[in-house]
């Protein structure tokens, strides 16, 4: 039986998949993560207090730019041609912190689900990075892919 673990060869060797005979597909991938800070902290964000600026539109800009980097930062991602990236940042008083959302697309032989997990966290470290000076006991939790869609595996979804 061969193995599940695409990224090896048959002597167990790292490679990078040959993606060549696949279709080109559109191919769309949703992450999410959670930033979770205490409340005085999450209010700087909220009312616009954090000494660094806009910290929810500087760390969109970072998801943005780190979907676009992740070939560059995981050794076996191809380099991609995204067409999308959106990212969705929401300050949720119950945890309290911020929850990330990232979608991204392509039409492409691979997928974008790496790339929808770079953004979610390299938002989150952008957040964490821009609200350090206050609290350094935050965590960034919870990174998952939500759905991914497209490509001869088809649809996965989560369980919530």
């Amino acid at each position: 039986m061969a193995s599940p673990l695409t990224h090896f060869d048959e002597r167990g060797d790292a490679h990078m998949v040959d993606v060549s005979g696949k279709a080109v597909t559109d191919r769309v991938a949703v992450a999410e993560g959670r930033v979770v800070m205490e409340a005085a902290t999450l209010a700087l964000i909220t009312e616009g207090r954090a000494k660094k600026g806009d910290v929810l539109g500087v760390a969109r800009l970072a998801g943005i730019m780190g979907a676009k980097k992740t070939a560059d930062l995981i050794p076996l991602c191809h380099p991609l041609p995204i067409t999308k990236v959106a990212l969705d940042l929401e300050p949720d008083p119950a945890l309290p912190g911020v929850v990330v959302r990232a979608t991204v697309k392509t039409g492409g032989q691979t997928g974008v689900e790496m790339e929808a997990l770079t953004a979610v966290t390299v938002a989150c470290l952008t957040i964490y990075d821009m609200l350090k000076a206050a609290e350094k006991g935050m965590r960034i939790e919870g990174v998952r892919l939500l759905m991914k869609e497209g490509g001869k595996s088809g649809r996965f979804e989560a369980a919530p």
